[in-house]
């Protein structure tokens, strides 16, 4: 993915302590099979993603290394892994707001206005206006800020133990969470919110029809990335390939456990890979109805 800018700075806020080199980064030791199977059991206990879960045990390993050996993080990128997708972070950042603020308008009759914001880059933790943030969170959006936050490590655990690696797809995955802005931004986000308030026994669904939505959303940006020019041979396939790597169901498989899709919170790899092929196949906002009731929200 070539991108035609560098990033605007007023699009990042960077927290992990002001910037520079970091060194090699420690090795992150990874999970036993065993580990896996209670890392299930965790999730399926606190209704979690199991990636979180990985995350969170492997962030506490990292930290009482960190107590043990008496060095703090090292500020900005930990390595060159980190400081390649710290560049493709900030060019993705501006152009996929860059696309919204100009589509969006268009997209909706001239009913909406896309509100810019920042991503937040953190170093395994900093605080949100949704709570503590932590590595183990994952990218994630919190509506109470209307900020985008991640942790780089996350693009480390995706290329590896998901087998998902690339640029488009760390874009992507940026894609949908701006996504989430977007949803936001039009009301849909808290519309979904009071949804779940009003019958807790649709929460789950909800919950799966708004993340569902971001992922064609993604694709909505990443259809015009393509008619721009900025997509090389095989991005396409890597953006699929990440939407399908972090669906419920392959991700409860790699924990040992049943699929269980009544317990899902963001779909199963096959509707995560089909709703954005259809945001990519239709490049618009109006093709990414998951509620089905033509009016993008429940």
């Amino acid at each position: 993915m070539e991108f035609n800018n560098e990033g605007r700075a007023g699009d990042i806020q960077d927290r992990r302590g002001g910037g520079g080199g970091g060194g090699g980064g420690g090795r992150r030791a990874g999970l036993s099979l065993g580990g896996l199977v209670v890392v299930g059991l965790i999730a399926l206990i606190l209704r979690k993603n199991p990636l979180e879960v990985i995350s969170a045990v492997e962030r506490q390993q990292g930290q009482s290394s960190t107590q043990r050996g008496g060095q703090a993080p090292s500020p900005g990128p930990r390595n060159n892994e980190e400081r390649a997708a710290e560049r493709l972070v900030r060019q993705a950042t501006t152009d996929i707001q860059d696309f919204w603020t100009a589509a969006l308008p268009r997209m909706t009759n001239g009913q909406a206005q896309f509100r810019r914001t920042q991503l937040v880059l953190f170093a395994d933790e900093t605080r949100s206006a949704c709570g503590a943030a932590e590595a183990a969170t994952g990218p994630f959006y919190c509506p109470a800020d209307q900020l985008v936050y991640i942790d780089l490590a996350f693009y480390a655990d995706l290329a590896r133990r998901f087998r998902a690696p690339g640029d488009f797809a760390q874009a992507y995955v940026l894609a949908h969470e701006f996504g989430h802005h977007l949803q936001f931004t039009l009301g849909i986000e808290p519309a979904v919110r009071r949804a779940q308030r009003a019958n807790r026994a649709l929460e789950n669904a909800l919950s799966v029809k708004l993340e569902l939505q971001a992922d064609c959303i993604a694709g909505v940006w990443g259809a015009s990335a393509a008619q721009r020019g900025l997509l090389r041979a095989g991005d396409v396939e890597e953006g699929m390939n990440a939407a399908a790597a972090i669906g419920d169901d392959r991700i409860a498989q790699m924990a040992g456990r049943r699929v269980s899709p009544e317990r899902f919170s963001h779909g199963s790899s096959q509707d995560r890979v089909a709703w954005f092929r259809r945001g990519m196949t239709a490049g618009t906002i109006t093709a990414c109805d998951t509620f089905g009731n033509g009016t993008l929200r429940p």
